[in-house]
């Protein structure tokens, strides 16, 4: 019986400690904990996101055909000119190959040259025939006319009339078709001219495609600026269209930035933007959006505005934010950890005695980058813990401050 009462009071004295634990809340340090006050007044919404600085211009030097990469003049970060020589190429079939279109094309221009001589000889021996056709024609017809004339008067036999007649009917006849050849002949002297100048134009074509691949084999910037990529080695063969190397304009950057899907919504063309390059902050303008998402993000593309700092430079990373609204006179705090838009959540405040915070659920907003609007639940300079305490008072409704 005296154990059994030993017992019960054993258990008694255990529950009422371990209620008077449970009635002490938790200690966090005020020093390692993030606090912000509630406040009235303008609240900018904005979103985020990391990216890097790129060229708007970009000048790629790609081969013209199959070539060996015989010498190397600049390597990537060299600042180049537009004539600055950066690769000599080799190719000796191109060089063959450019002999020989060279050759086709004085071939081309000598045929031509030939057959302008030739046909235009054939159309003037035709002329002349003509010419002297008409002239026995003329003599024809006055005979005929004459001896007609004498066969009516009886001084010349009808025989001899009808004969000038016949004779004169036969070089008509001679003479028309005389002129239908003449005509054809020059139509088809056209076509030949015309065809065989076609095909020296076609050769002309493929020997300047040949001599301006060979030229290529000298390889030149092209553009003002500095040297991106250069991925090759002495020696290295290059396919048709391989790049030889990537050339930027430094003083002409952007910005693009990966801004999450989850916040891309309200992200426009034309919003104002703020780039931190980590050497200074450049405003700038959201110029294009990328149609789809890729890996969770956007890609965001904003051009600067002003002078770059420094260090600014491409393939530089940075952080940006677009500047979405500015909301006037709303009740604003900086953003809990893990809070959604248009939420209810429970966070700590602080109490008036400043030595505790008490757990008090708050109507949320709309969210910005670092803030959140305020619905209900809290007031004007009101301070609430901000830090993530899931972990070591999530059970707690109240915690101590020191």
């Amino acid at each position: 019986m005296i154990a059994l009462v030993a017992l019960a009071l054993l258990l008694a004295s255990t529950a009422a400690a371990i209620g008077q634990l449970r009635a002490i809340p938790p200690t966090f340090a005020r020093a390692g904990l993030w606090i912000g006050e509630v406040e009235r007044g303008e609240m900018v919404r904005e979103v985020q996101g990391n990216g890097t600085l790129i060229p708007e211009r970009v000048q790629w030097v790609t081969a013209l055909s199959a070539v060996r990469i015989e010498k190397i003049f600049v390597r990537p970060g060299a600042t180049v000119e537009a004539d600055t020589l950066l690769l000599q190429l080799g190719n000796p079939d191109l060089e063959i190959q450019t002999l020989e279109a060279e050759r086709q094309v004085a071939a081309a221009r000598t045929v031509l040259a030939t057959m302008r001589v030739t046909l235009t000889s054939e159309v003037l021996g035709l002329e002349i025939a003509l010419a002297l056709l008409r002239g026995d024609e003329a003599k024809a017809r006055r005979k005929a006319d004459r001896d007609t004339t004498l066969s009516e008067r009886g001084y010349l036999a009808s025989d001899d009339a009808h004969a000038a007649r016949a004779e004169l009917t036969t070089l008509d006849a001679r003479l028309k078709l005389e002129r239908r050849r003449l005509a054809t002949l020059r139509g088809g002297v056209k076509e030949r001219l015309a065809a065989q100048a076609a095909e020296l134009a076609r050769l002309e074509t493929i020997a300047a495609a040949r001599r301006e691949q060979l030229a290529a084999l000298q390889v030149r910037a092209g553009v003002d600026g500095v040297v991106q990529e250069l991925p090759l080695e002495p020696g290295q063969w290059v396919n048709p269209g391989a790049l030889l190397a990537k050339i930027a304009q430094p003083d002409r950057l952007k910005a693009q930035l990966a801004i999450p899907e989850t916040q891309i919504k309200d992200v426009v063309v034309g919003l104002p933007a703020k780039i931190d390059t980590r050497d200074g902050l450049v405003d700038g303008e959201v110029t294009r959006i990328a149609p789809a998402a890729s890996k969770g993000a956007v890609t965001v593309d904003v051009r600067l505005h002003g002078p770059l700092p420094r260090g600014a430079r491409p393939d530089l990373n940075i952080a940006g934010t677009v500047e979405l609204e500015r909301i006037p006179d709303v009740l604003y705090v900086r953003k809990p950890a893990f809070v959604q838009p248009d939420s209810m959540m429970a966070v700590l405040r602080e109490d008036d005695d400043g030595a505790h915070a008490t757990r008090t659920n708050v109507q949320f907003g709309r969210v910005s980058a670092s803030t959140v609007e305020v619905i209900a639940g809290l007031r004007e300079g009101d301070r609430i813990i901000l830090s993530d305490l899931s972990k070591t008072a999530d059970d707690a409704d109240r915690i101590a401050l020191e």
